[in-house]
């Protein structure tokens, strides 16, 4: 069983390691992504601007070639007519600025510089100090998917706005001299990308992935052994969420792992009962016969104490057959039967000694006589055994130490309850003792956890809930201003309610 549950937990931590590695990698991945999809979306201005500006020096060039071979404040120069460039000299410059026509205009007139003998059609006019954004975006991606084929005439101002440039040109140098921009942005957005997302990445890793691979490894060991206080995981200093997960981790493994030692001791209690059941149970069969020889002695003290002594063991007798029920966590289903409440409370009184004159304890019976009620009266009579007893025991505290405290135990019936006609009745013990401390109030009918005295296991107060519970009742601890205790337990006297009680108790039991 060990073997397989250590095989178990390193399977788990294999697989957090394995989903922590996962979750480092897909980290890292959508870092890197998110860098690149912030490069293209400075892309798109950025190739459109290339664009333009390489239209603009195109025209500058141009602009510097042409107007050198001429004397810009001669209007004669300028003329059309007065070409002073030759053929071979035009060739050349528009073999330089591959172009296949420069023109300069300015001060009203023309002048053609360089032209191709062999330009024909033009594709489409550029004027380069008219264009928008928009504009630039959608004709630099579509020169990026479609051109390379066109003819373009580019018009625009030079220097300081004078002169202005005409440039017909081949687009094909243009869109790759675009592509070859495109290409290296790529290239540096990879590299930015790479670089941006391992720096967030390793920020990341250690300010998250590293704290949830600790939490995930924490829980993984302690679900191997929750019993073992050292795997527990300490929480760091911080104020985040992380800070108060592995508090919040850190407490509910504590109140695990007390949940589970105090199973564990109930589970140890079960077995030690079981074991010693048998042996008691002949104990108390020789006693039971020793006890039928002893009533029949004539002897008028024997007489009256025998019956007490015969009840007593009968009842013990009951609780060993029964007693691994608790251990199962469910109460054995309400044997009814009309029983006088009166005389059950005269029983408790008496098993507890509590009806002599010796005794410290005032026990006052309120039930009134002939008060009949349909209940389990051994479950009845076990659930009033183990509130008095508590009862007893706090009034015999050492708080209770002084001259003229009054010890007082009482049982009863709430007056307004005598009728019945509401369908409950309302049964009542109260003591005056020193009541019960915070921590037992905070843990009521909780075993191991409700007792309110020091070495106590809570054990009763579980049990008279249980009992309640059966019956389809319920149980409170009032709110006194006066020291002491009341425990109310109010039972359904309908039929219905009753039936009802008795289900949900079968129900909680499966």
């Amino acid at each position: 069983m060990r073997g397989t549950q250590s095989a178990t937990a390193e399977t788990g931590e294999r697989e957090a390691e394995g989903a922590h590695r996962s979750l480092s990698a897909r980290l890292l991945v959508f870092t890197m992504l998110a860098v690149m999809l912030a490069e293209v979306l400075i892309f798109v201005p950025s190739i459109a601007r290339f664009r333009h500006e390489w239209l603009v020096d195109k025209l500058e060039t141009a602009a510097v070639a042409g107007l050198a071979s001429a004397d810009p404040d001669d209007p004669a120069t300028l003329s059309p007519a007065e070409g002073i460039l030759s053929s071979d000299q035009q060739a050349d410059l528009l073999e330089a600025l591959d172009a296949r026509l420069i023109a300069v205009s300015g001060r009203g007139s023309t002048r053609l510089i360089a032209r191709d003998p062999s330009l024909s059609a033009i594709d489409e006019t550029l004027v380069v100090d008219e264009e928008g954004p928009i504009d630039m975006i959608g004709r630099a991606f579509a020169e990026l998917f479609t051109g390379g084929e066109q003819t373009l005439r580019v018009l625009g101002p030079v220097g300081d706005g004078r002169f202005r440039m005409e440039v017909v040109l081949e687009d094909g140098k243009l869109r790759r001299d675009m592509l070859v921009y495109s290409r290296n942005i790529f290239f540096l957005s990879l590299v930015v990308a790479a670089i941006a997302g391992l720096c967030l990445w390793a920020f990341l890793r250690a300010i998250l992935i590293r704290p949830i691979q600790r939490l995930t490894t924490a829980m993984l060991r302690f679900g191997e052994r929750p019993s073992d206080p050292n795997r527990i995981i300490k929480p760091s200093f911080r104020d985040d969420e992380i800070g108060i997960a592995e508090r919040e981790l850190a407490a509910m493994q504590t109140r695990l792992a007390e949940t589970l030692r105090e199973q564990r001791h109930l589970a140890d209690l079960g077995l030690a009962v079981s074991k010693i059941n048998h042996d008691l149970r002949n104990i108390l069969a020789s006693a039971q016969m020793i006890s039928d020889r002893l009533s029949t002695l004539p002897d008028p003290r024997v007489q009256r104490i025998a019956p007490m002594l015969l009840k007593s063991l009968d009842r013990a007798l009951h609780y060993t057959q029964s007693v691994l029920a608790y251990g199962r966590a469910v109460e054995a289903k309400p044997n009814r039967w009309q029983v006088d409440l009166h005389q059950i409370v005269c029983d408790v009184r008496d098993l507890l000694s509590l009806g002599n004159e010796e005794a410290e304890i005032e026990f006052v019976n309120a039930v009134p006589q002939g008060f009949e009620l349909s209940v389990d009266p051994e479950q009845i009579h076990r659930l009033l055994t183990n509130l008095c007893r508590n009862a007893v025991q706090a009034l015999q505290s050492d708080e209770m130490e002084g001259i003229g405290i009054v010890r007082r135990l009482t049982i009863g019936v709430e007056p307004s309850m005598k009728d019945r006609a509401s369908g409950e009745v309302l049964i009542f013990v109260e003591d005056t003792g020193p009541g019960l401390p915070t921590k037992a109030r905070e843990n009521l009918f909780q075993a191991f956890r409700g007792s309110a005295r020091s070495g106590g296991t809570g054990l009763g107060l579980a049990i008279a809930a249980e009992i309640v519970e059966a019956h389809g009742g319920r149980i409170d601890l009032a709110n006194l201003d006066a020291p002491g205790a009341r425990f109310e337990i109010t039972l359904p006297t309908s039929i219905g309610e009753r039936e009802e009680g008795e289900k949900r108790t079968e129900n909680e039991g499966r």
